[in-house]
């Protein structure tokens, strides 16, 4: 099954309980959702594929309101609030031979720095896995989609897609590449799954608000889960588990990402919480996932071999 990208398939700028889904599968299905990716002012000169479906987008009007453009949302029957999407993301490709990147004044980590706005149009060469910088450096790709989420509360009416939040969001997690796996808390019937943002490469921070941005096509298995207690995103990559934390303040994402993490390790490991507290200080990894999403972002990343039964 493929969602492609269109104006009847996307939705722009924002989040809401009340859109209603574009596809339902059943738990456990896979399915191929194409996305795409910027405004007008970041289309790139002759030469490179542009979708045609993103000037679709364009010509039906301006965004709702200023965020990501996202492909979705896709229904789960049988989700129910309480429940948990796990999303495993098996696969991610390139969509077009280029992307972009913008510096903006009065946003990022240094938001007094660059006064004046810079657009830069990145090739991206998919048979090198490489993006060409324009000062000549070729620059490994490993796409991944900035946002991914489940629809929010309904009391939460409609919402920006720029703040990460507990449904998911734009996370901007680079860690989250084909291959891992994200958990969701639900919050509507059926899920309400959506993806975009599309980054060809990203290092940790994201400081100047934008990676290398493009469209991606990905293949994702949805799975409701009702065996997992979570209340906020957490993730699995094949050698890792990743806890997240979210806020403006940088302090308090340190906190609810390592706060979570030692209740997981605690459980998984069957140990207490201060010897969890010990481990984590001992081999696990705090990680600035970003610093420009106004919620800011932090990640820890604990080994999975160390929490196997010892002999």
């Amino acid at each position: 099954m493929i969602i492609e990208a269109s104006p009847a398939t996307c939705h722009w700028g924002f989040f809401d309980a009340a859109l209603t889904p574009v596809m339902t599968i059943e738990s456990g299905q896979e399915v191929t959702i194409n996305t795409v990716s910027g405004p007008p002012q970041v289309l790139p000169g002759a030469g490179y594929h542009v979708p045609p479906e993103l000037l679709e987008i364009h010509a039906s009007g301006v965004p709702a309101m200023p965020g990501h453009l996202l492909t979705g949302p896709v229904a789960v029957a049988g989700a129910m609030p309480g429940d948990v999407l796990q999303v495993d993301i098996l696969d991610v490709q390139l969509r077009q031979d280029w992307g972009y990147n913008v510096i903006r004044p009065l946003v990022g980590t240094l938001p007094q720095d660059f006064p004046e706005t810079h657009a830069t149009t990145i090739p991206l060469d998919a048979a090198r896995n490489e993006a060409v910088m324009p000062w000549g450096l070729r620059l490994p790709l490993a796409p991944f989609f900035g946002v991914m989420a489940v629809a929010p509360p309904p009391g939460w009416g409609r919402i920006s897609t720029i703040e990460p939040r507990a449904h998911g969001g734009n996370l901007d997690n680079k860690e989250l590449v084909a291959g891992t796996t994200l958990y969701l808390p639900v919050f509507n019937e059926g899920a309400l799954f959506s993806c975009g943002d599309g980054h060809g490469a990203q290092g940790d921070g994201e400081v100047c608000v934008t990676a290398i941005e493009t469209a991606l096509q990905g293949r994702f298995r949805l799975t409701v889960r009702r065996d997992l207690d979570l209340t906020y995103p957490q993730a699995e990559t094949a050698q890792h588990l990743l806890t997240m934390g979210m806020h403006a303040d940088l302090d308090r994402c340190v906190e609810i990402a390592l706060r979570r993490m030692i209740s997981l390790v605690s459980e998984r490991a069957g140990i207490s919480r201060e010897e969890a507290y010990m481990l984590c200080s001992l081999a696990g990894d705090l990680r600035i996932t970003q610093t420009v999403n106004r919620e800011k972002g932090v990640h820890m990343m604990m080994s999975k071999k160390l929490l196997e039964p010892t002999v």
